[in-house]
């Protein structure tokens, strides 16, 4: 969430910074105005609080003094104030709900560097790999699941018949691909990350921490017996890992990594751009993330872009970087790069990577912060980015590696976790 202090300091920033994004300067006016009442009711509160413990003394010492009717007055006075506390106290506590549940709900602040804009269509495309478009063959041309399916190694009738639409199943060398650029992933980031695996299931403040829940409650799988969530990617749990926590400066950037599966909804989809792994309400993920100081962060964001960058050309991928627009920018995001693949057979790019930077936004919702040397603790930054998400790399690596005769042969990176490179037709 953003810092309330900033809204209370600089209302006129927030309100600039928020309208880039389409946020009714309105709406910072309403919090600022639940602010003024949480923290006048607080206040009232407070003090009504220190006048009890007071009358409190102050009986106390009118009895020592065999002042009894003076004892008697006062603690009829401290009866009463302690009854009008209770609602005060009531009150107090909605109006600091409300506060929260309005910062909870208002995005974070744009990067002064994020470009302007209010659709996709204004997204910023940074560079291409390689610089000039490649030519693709008709055999290339064949869209990933009329290949996968020809091959027997995609199966999306299965899927639908055991879980509903939208849930790939994988065969043969399809999962075996699948498990493939999972291991490789990780083993490219072993000289910095830590590999983790988390939990796939997790407890709503971790879905609040990063900026789920409230706000995209509808996107995601609940399982409201036990009101335990489906992550819908690796970075919920890594975010709340070190909730409620303060690090040590010398720690940081503190950087993990962790495959796992996702499931996302994908609400408001059905419909648009759902053949095969287009959208998928499942799919499998290697995710980077960091904690990391202000000053950090800018270095630990290019490496995270540079990491996907350097794995898509050693799968020899054809890819574009875009920087998003304003009005593009995930709800808890200040700064991201999208990466997106080009898939010859359905001629599309599609997006396979968000490297995200959300300043101090998550950590002030999970309270994170870390103890900078002599000073007092503040909250750290928080980073992450897919590298990769497998459906969509999968996609696109069975159409671009598609031959003549209409077999596969992958990338030669991948040959030591596949045993062979070769897929022959049924």
């Amino acid at each position: 969430m953003i810092d309330i202090r900033l809204a209370r300091e600089d209302p006129e920033a927030v309100k600039t910074a928020l309208a880039r994004r389409g946020i009714d300067p309105a709406e910072v006016e309403a919090l600022l105005r639940a602010d003024a009442e949480s923290r006048r009711l607080v206040g009232e509160r407070d003090e009504g609080r220190a006048r009890v413990k007071e009358l409190s003394r102050q009986v106390g010492e009118a009895r020592k003094a065999g002042e009894s009717d003076r004892a008697a007055g006062l603690s009829t006075e401290s009866r009463a104030l302690g009854e009008s506390l209770a609602a005060l106290d009531t009150q107090a506590e909605a109006a600091q709900g409300d506060v929260r549940e309005r910062l909870l709900w208002l995005p974070n602040l744009p990067d002064d560097e994020a470009p302007e804009g209010a659709a996709p269509e204004d997204n910023v495309e940074v560079r291409r790999w390689p610089a000039e478009p490649r030519v693709y063959a008709g055999h290339q041309r064949v869209p990933h699941w009329e290949v996968g399916a020809a091959l027997g190694i995609l199966d999306m009738e299965r899927g639908a018949k055991l879980s509903g639409s939208m849930f790939p199943l994988f065969r043969g060398t399809g999962a075996r691909l699948l498990r493939a650029l999972t291991a490789f992933a990780l083993d490219r980031h072993s000289d910095a990350f830590e590999e983790i695996r988390p939990p796939t299931i997790v407890r709503t403040e971790t879905m609040v921490s990063t900026g789920h829940l409230p706000k995209f409650e509808e996107e995601a799988y609940h399982l409201e017996r036990d009101d335990l969530w489906a992550i819908p990617t690796a970075e919920v749990p890594l975010t709340s890992m070190n909730r409620g926590e303060i690090l040590d400066e010398a720690d940081l950037p503190l950087r993990l990594t962790a495959a796992t599966a996702c499931f996302r909804r994908e609400a408001g989809a059905a419909g648009r751009d759902t053949r095969g792994l287009l959208r998928v309400h499942e799919f499998d993920k290697v995710e980077l993330f960091a904690y990391a100081t202000r000053d950090q962060a800018p270095a630990v964001h290019a490496d995270m872009v540079a990491r996907v960058e350097a794995l898509l050309q050693a799968l020899d991928l054809e890819y574009r970087v875009l920087d998003l627009c304003t009005g593009d920018l995930g709800s808890s995001s200040a700064r991201t790069f999208d990466l997106e693949v080009y898939a010859p057979g359905c001629d599309m790019w599609l997006e396979v990577s968000s490297v995200s930077w959300f300043r101090d936004y998550q950590a002030r919702r999970a309270n994170i912060r870390y103890r900078p040397e002599g000073g007092a603790p503040l909250f750290v930054d928080t980073l992450n980015g897919s590298a990769l998400a497998w459906a969509r790399i999968w996609a696109a690596l069975v159409e671009t590696y598609r031959r003549a005769d209409g077999s596969l042969e992958l990338p030669e990176v991948l040959a030591p976790y596949l045993g062979n490179r070769s897929v022959k037709p049924a």
